[in-house]
């Protein structure tokens, strides 16, 4: 059964960012964007970009973590451009009610002391949930980019965070076409739905030539199209001793084949190191470990891999635009689009899967992908022209 759920702005805010500049037309428009996990630097960094280049625009820029998040992410903010957050937030790890909870209450404090007149959230983290939910509670619009996305695994909490958001917004932007149908279905009013294509590309074309200048692959002693890259980080991946094992398993069948980069999230360090399973990864042969990287140098390990190995929705996305083949270790995706148009492949949590599809890749049997509509690193312009009457 379908239901609809309006927003109680509506009648104020209306159907686009035109109603919203009626709104405030005595003054420049207030937009607070959201950023959490370094993902939501590469789709909030164009957007800033294009307000900066508009006179009747006022962008102000939350983190919602800590100002040790900065640290972390500084060569990120310093590679994409952004400018340093306004705010932080403060809120450091947590179980996901914990971090909901606390951002939500932070938010709260920043929107009363910072009004706005638009809230943008990005992708599906439980700080984009939170700061909707405090946005909408004192009657703001708010706006998600990457709207949506479905995966259809309600056991991921980021599939109901994004769910939550979407019902919560008044503009949705999305990324691809499937992604528009999905709210349709649930009731979303279609005026409130707008196509404008995938900001990540945004980021990804930029900087590719710049990514490629970088001597990452000199300081691993690595050669174009010769070796893999790995990301994992999802907790069905990395964070019980069953499923660590068997992502190190699939890890291992890769490096017999060819070599084997993989940055390690601390949080992934942490948790292999309390399984007792580094020293495991300390002997598998043609495997390179490394800590997190800077934005530009993963880029350039991605835009050279002969493949990727990824569970990251991101990273799914990324190797699409580059045009790098990629295995995902997931039965199921909300980005669609990567497998029916781009090079993506789910294969699961299964070996045998694993190691038949890098013989295809390998063997230079891959589909004929092509870049998805409106991929074309334009989206963040579209999405601000929204705006305008």
């Amino acid at each position: 059964m379908k239901t609809r759920i309006h927003s109680h702005k509506a009648a104020t805010v209306g159907r686009g960012f035109a109603k919203t500049r009626e709104a405030v037309k005595a003054n420049n428009m207030r937009i607070t964007c959201v950023v959490g996990a370094r993902p939501s630097l590469m789709k909030v960094a164009p957007l800033c970009a294009s307000a900066a280049g508009l006179s009747d625009v006022r962008c102000r820029l939350v983190h919602a973590g800590r100002h040790y998040d900065e640290r972390m992410s500084a060569l990120f903010f310093k590679e994409l451009g952004l400018p340093r957050p306004d705010h932080y937030l403060g809120v450091g790890s947590g179980s996901h009610a914990a971090q909901t909870a606390a951002v939500l209450l932070k938010f709260e404090e920043e929107l009363r002391a910072h009004p706005a007149d638009l809230v943008v959230v990005v992708g599906d983290a439980n700080s984009s949930l939170a700061c909707a939910l405090a946005a909408v509670k004192r009657h703001l619009p708010v706006a998600h980019v990457e709207a949506g996305l479905r995966s259809g695994d309600r056991r991921m909490p980021e599939e109901i965070n994004r769910i939550l958001v979407d019902h919560m917004s008044e503009f949705l932007f999305t990324t691809q076409r499937e992604a528009g149908k999905n709210l349709l279905v649930e009731g979303i009013p279609p005026e409130r739905i707008h196509f404008v294509g995938n900001v990540m590309s945004d980021t990804l074309l930029r900087h590719r030539k710049r990514a490629r200048r970088t001597e990452v692959l000199k300081r691993f002693n690595l050669s174009p199209r010769e070796y893999v890259l790995c990301a994992v980080h999802r907790a069905e991946s990395v964070d019980t001793g069953e499923a660590a094992r068997f992502t190190l398993n699939a890890i291992a069948l890769l490096a017999n084949r060819m070599p084997v980069i993989l940055p390690l999230h601390p949080r992934t360090r942490n948790r292999w190191a309390s399984l007792q399973l580094l020293d495991h990864l300390g002997r598998c042969r043609n495997l390179l470990l490394t800590e997190s990287l800077d934005y530009l140098e993963f880029l350039g390990l991605m835009d050279q891999a002969a493949l990727v190995l990824t569970d990251s929705g991101g990273i799914q996305e990324g190797t699409t635009i580059l045009g790098i083949p990629c295995l995902t270790f997931r039965e199921s995706t909300e980005r669609p689009v990567t497998v029916g148009e781009g090079t993506n492949r789910l294969i699961g949590r299964d070996l045998v899967r694993l190691s038949t599809a890098v013989d295809e890749v390998l063997s230079g049997e891959i589909c004929d992908a092509h870049m998805p509509e409106l991929w074309d690193g334009h989206a963040a312009g579209r999405i601000l022209r929204k705006k305008t009457p």
